[in-house]
């Protein structure tokens, strides 16, 4: 009994912020403006699906893009001593602590026709490059802003692997491949679905990166949304139901992500 008092704060925080809000996207996405039920909605999707399909596969590749570069990272973090990993978390945490917003102008001024990097290739009589409002772009503020979430589930998982089970696979004659997918991968592999998750979600419903960095060219579900509850094409109900569409699709990649993962536990074991 008193475990079940302890836990009703936080079933009450479930119901009202995240049950109540997913029962109104629900409600919303099938009735129209007269509160009929309806398909409607749904059936409009189809022709939005370009941008459904952009805003996957934009985000599954900053998503792998993160997971290399994150990789060697957090393993040669957590082989570091332990004040030098102090450090490098700082680093790493260090640009979370400007504003999202404030970083993603940032890049603006950089990657525009007259910004810095334009300026640095001038100076060797090359460009300007056309680097702004590009698919580009937007995968490189996605890698830019989400990578720390990358690094910081598999930093977590690696620095628990003991480091003799590599010594031992070398020992046994296992090179750089081996001891990369028959040890470190296997062992680290929590880390990296969750970190996968962690960047993909947010990655597939950002409408701040792609509105700011990719411009018309890059438009994704996330700026679709936004535009479903703003301005003159107000339409709450299409804009529930591409978020409900949406939410699916992220849930069904994460199931995918986590089967791998259980497959590759019960191999293990």
């Amino acid at each position: 009994m008193k475990t079940k008092y302890i836990s009703a704060p936080y079933l009450l925080w479930m119901a009202i912020f995240i049950f109540a809000p997913l029962c109104l996207v629900v409600y919303f996405a099938f009735t129209d403006k007269r509160g009929n039920f309806t398909f409607e909605n749904m059936s409009a999707l189809s022709t939005y699906a370009p941008v459904f399909l952009r805003s996957i596969i934009l985000a599954g590749v900053a998503t792998v893009v993160c997971l290399v570069m994150a990789y060697p990272v957090s393993y040669f973090m957590s082989r570091m001593k332990a004040n030098r990993q102090k450090v490098m978390m700082m680093v790493i945490m260090l640009p979370m602590w400007m504003n999202f917003l404030l970083r993603t102008y940032a890049w603006m001024s950089l990657l525009e026709r007259n910004g810095l990097i334009n300026k640095f290739f001038g100076m060797f009589g090359l460009g300007p490059f056309n680097m702004i409002n590009t698919n580009g772009a937007v995968i490189l503020g996605m890698v830019y802003n989400y990578l720390p979430f990358m690094i910081l589930p598999l930093y977590s998982t690696m620095v628990k692997i003991d480091h003799s089970l590599v010594e031992a696979a070398q020992d046994l004659g296992g090179n750089l491949y081996h001891v990369l997918t028959k040890v470190l991968l296997p062992l680290s592999l929590p880390g990296i679905t969750t970190g996968i998750t962690m960047v993909f979600v947010p990655s597939c419903s950002t409408f701040v990166i792609s509105r700011m960095l990719g411009g018309d060219s890059a438009f994704m579900i996330g700026d679709l949304i936004d535009l479903q509850f703003l301005g003159n094409s107000y339409n709450p109900h299409l804009g529930s139901a591409m978020s409900l569409v949406l939410m699916v699709l992220v849930l069904l990649c994460m199931s995918v992500t986590n089967g791998f993962a259980d497959d590759d536990s019960e191999g293990l074991l």
